[in-house]
């Protein structure tokens, strides 16, 4: 049985489907691995047994991914059947009345959710530590640092081997963060490539969007492909497939050409161990005859004024978000989190000229890394400045929001790569290709052009052939056995 959790999430639903095991077996064993290892990683809520049993008889025998457990993040994808806190004491134990399409296309895979993942308040943070949970979400490397937020709980789980893929989403960075903390693979694909329907038409202004946390880039492109296209009632869509995720994997890209990025966007230096991890990476890619330049930035300017404009659009949602539970002028300081207490006192500060002008900064900002990489194909950089950071460094007690996400020791510093995507639309992705000491993992980031996700996807797996990193995966699941 052992085995069966270090499977990824095709290999598992073909153990499923050959009669090695059963769903429900299945879903037995990765309950009881959910129970033996969450008092350590705090990753796993809102159990549902009986519902995901229930499901099981529900799903087409068919379908790619029949009986694979997953988990859904306990933020969005709003499901009928499945509770959620939202991160947060507002929304505790919160019940729908629709299923969003995200949920609804992940059923239709085959994936079987058996429980929520936890996440930060309203997923405003970069670690997983929301107050609603007791006590924060655990790397599995090293229980000392976080695991990422806001997709958090999902890639302990993932890492851990409790589940092979879980649901995520990033509008800052939520599903690379994690991904980049707990050595998985995490794929941003362009704006609206994925369904927010139908409780909302988009996140954020359009820069936030769902996903998945996996251990390898065939699961998320297989997921991508059985999730993507607009549903409806959609605002805008992102430019269509020229094939599919899956396709892409057979086709290696072409020569491109590859800017390396060793500093942060506004020229500071990062972690040593993210600098080796990028170089590393540029050595072997520049090796599998790829054109690879170290480039330096051209956007501090435009980023210092994009990543102001982008916390108050968060701001303004945040608000929007606790307005729905709680009116504004009888909140407390108790009601929630001081993060998102301090996003809210912000947001009430924005206008709404304000948030206009903060949207059209964004899209401007989007024009400039559009015109940025016509002169490249893909940009490549570390996901974080530095490896994963240490449980209580991004406790959410900071009120400042403005100080808690762009001062010196704040989130951007910390994270100044992945937001600049959401902000311009762009696909994006962390590989796990570096471990630094203390076993701590560090992701390698590479973004591309608007709707060039097949291309993205393509050299991850050519990457991934090239820099393998399933046994190291795998070393971290056998321990946990």
């Amino acid at each position: 049985m052992d085995e069966l959790f270090e499977c990824d999430a095709i290999a598992l639903a073909a153990k499923i489907k050959q009669g090695e095991i059963t769903p429900e077996e299945m879903l037995k064993a990765s309950l009881a691995r959910a129970e033996r290892l969450n008092g350590t990683l705090n990753a796993v809520v809102h159990v549902q047994q009986e519902k995901a049993i229930e499901l099981i008889g529900k799903t087409a025998a068919d379908a790619p991914l029949y009986g694979v457990p997953t988990l859904l993040k306990d933020l969005g994808a709003e499901a009928k059947d499945f509770p959620s806190h939202n991160g947060s004491r507002l929304y505790r134990d919160t019940v729908y009345t629709y299923d969003a399409s995200i949920y609804t296309r992940m059923r239709q895979a085959g994936l079987i959710p058996f429980a929520r993942a936890n996440s930060p308040e309203l997923g405003i943070g970069p670690t997983s530590e929301a107050g609603v949970y007791g006590e924060p979400t655990r790397n599995p490397w090293n229980t000392g640092h976080t695991s990422g937020g806001s997709s958090g709980g999902s890639a302990s789980a993932v890492a851990a081997g409790i589940v092979p893929i879980a649901h995520g989403s990033d509008g800052g960075g939520s599903v690379r963060i994690p991904a980049s903390s707990c050595g998985l693979v995490g794929f941003k694909p362009t704006r609206a490539r994925l369904p927010d329907g139908p409780g909302v038409g988009e996140g954020w202004a359009g820069m936030a969007i769902d996903g998945f946390l996996t251990r390898s880039v065939r699961d998320t492109a297989l997921m991508l492909d059985l999730c993507s296209g607009a549903d409806l009632g959609a605002p805008y869509w992102a430019p269509p497939l020229t094939s599919s995720f899956m396709k892409a994997l057979e086709n290696p890209p072409k020569v491109l050409r590859i800017a390396v990025l060793e500093t942060d966007f506004m020229g500071n230096p990062v972690h040593p161990e993210c600098v080796e991890a990028t170089r590393k990476t540029a050595k072997m890619l520049s090796g599998l005859g790829h054109d690879v330049k170290v480039w330096e930035t051209t956007v501090a300017k435009n980023v210092r004024e994009m990543i102001l404009a982008w916390t108050k659009i968060v701001a303004a949602g945040t608000l929007l978000s606790v307005r729905a539970k709680k009116p504004i002028d009888t909140l407390t300081a108790d009601d929630v989190d001081g993060v998102t207490y301090g996003a809210v006192q912000l947001g009430k500060e924005v206008s709404g000229a304000d948030y206009l002008e903060s949207i059209n900064i964004v899209h401007a900002f989007g024009r400039r890394m559009a015109a940025v990489l016509q002169d490249f194909d893909v940009l490549l950089s570390p996901t974080l400045a530095e490896p994963p950071a240490p449980i209580g460094r991004f406790k959410p007690v900071n009120t400042d929001f403005m100080d808690y996400r762009n001062g010196p020791n704040g989130v951007f510093a910390y994270s100044p790569y992945t937001a600049v995507f959401n902000a311009s639309g762009q696909p994006a992705l962390s590989l796990p290709l570096h471990w630094a000491p203390g076993d701590l993992p560090v992701g390698v980031h590479f973004a591309a052009r608007f709707g060039e996700d097949e291309m993205l996807m393509g050299l991850a797996r050519q990457i991934e052939m090239a820099m393998p990193w399933q046994d190291k995966q795998i070393e971290l699941i056998r321990r946990l056995h």
